[in-house]
């Protein structure tokens, strides 16, 4: 029998991000793969410390800015690539009343590293009063990485291409089939509510819609934003998306959702374009907003990694360095996070 410090289930931004801090540190494991497409493989990818409704930050956001920088330097080492792109998120204001708002917010603390006082006007997008530019702020290659980091995992036989079979985990000889484990870590996302072990948890399925699409006129280079993201992909064309909707538990296409994003694209850009790719997915979120870390109740070394929610990116990236920390290093984890608060 083949014997692992660890086996990861899923192999969305949570477990890629977890076996990174397993590869780093040499820890043996098999990471789970059904192939499916995830939330995580069809996201923006943005990486942005400010929530732009309000012009405010999110808990541990310059943790998680700080951190972004040293885990990707880490991941460059063995793929030889850089993920991060370096544009800026822009919000286009709605009104002059945003725009006073916005100057307020770059005079406090939390807030002066992110908001650029310095207003742009776009050329091609359009925004009668203007927009601001958020600092610090940037995007992951999404397809790239999750294409790297698969491959590589899978050229050095981390990977194991099949469904998690639940039922088939022997509680008391800690094992999978032919596997014996130190320590299981699910990072399942919403498909979390499907396993017995973990089924409990208040994990809600959040759909999403994003649109691929080609535009007649080429937008600004930024990561522009007033409803929806839009920006530029690879062979000319664009991301644009996406929705949130907490009610559609169905896995196809709402045509109102579609309509919406049209409708939100046509308001700001008045040119041709054409829809390419929709896609939809669903992202595993948490009514406290917090990611959800720890161990089970009954079975120590069985462990969750969940609820990155829509910033999948900073959330993967600097949650699963406090995960490692806490089963390797005897850290504590904060009751904010800890699965512990749902029991």
């Amino acid at each position: 029998m083949e014997k692992v410090d660890y086996i990861i289930v899923g192999a969305g931004f949570a477990g890629i991000f977890f076996a990174h801090q397993l590869l780093k540190e040499n820890k043996s494991f098999r990471i789970f793969y059904d192939e499916g497409i995830s939330a995580s493989q069809i996201s923006a990818g943005i990486c942005n410390p400010v929530i732009l409704k309000r012009f405010t930050t999110f808990w541990k956001s310059k943790e998680q800015v700080d951190y972004l920088k040293i885990i990707f330097d880490e991941i460059e080492t063995y793929t030889g690539k850089r993920y991060l792109i370096n544009e800026k998120v822009t919000r286009i204001f709605h009104n002059e009343s945003e725009k006073v708002q916005w100057i307020k917010n770059t005079q406090k603390e939390n807030l002066n590293f992110y908001l650029n006082p310095d207003f742009i006007s776009l050329d091609t997008i359009e925004n009668p009063f203007g927009a601001g530019t958020v600092d610090q702020s940037c995007r992951l290659n999404v397809e790239g990485f999750f294409i790297d980091m698969l491959t590589y995992l899978d050229s050095n036989n981390y990977l194991i291409k099949e469904k998690f079979d639940h039922q088939t985990v022997n509680v008391e000889t800690n094992s999978y089939k032919n596997i014996s484990f130190k320590n299981l870590v699910f990072c399942e996302g919403i498909a979390s509510n499907k396993n017995p072990f973990f089924k409990n948890i208040p994990i809600d399925a959040n759909k999403g819609h994003c649109l691929k699409i080609r535009l007649k006129n080429p937008a600004d280079p930024y990561i522009i934003k007033k409803k929806y993201f839009l920006f530029s992909l690879k062979n000319n064309s664009y991301y644009y998306g996406g929705t949130y909707d907490r009610f559609d538990k169905t896995e196809i296409v709402n045509n109102e959702s579609v309509e919406d994003l049209k409708r939100g694209l046509q308001e700001i850009y008045k040119n041709e374009f054409e829809i390419l790719v929709v896609n939809v997915a669903f992202r595993a979120t948490v009514a406290d907003r917090r990611p959800i870390l720890g161990r089970h109740p009954e079975h120590p070394n069985f462990y969750i990694f969940n609820g990155l929610g829509a910033r999948g990116v900073y959330n993967g990236s600097y949650f699963s360095k406090i995960l490692y920390d806490y089963l390797e290093n005897n850290a504590e984890l904060e009751s904010e996070i800890d699965v512990k608060r749902f029991y």
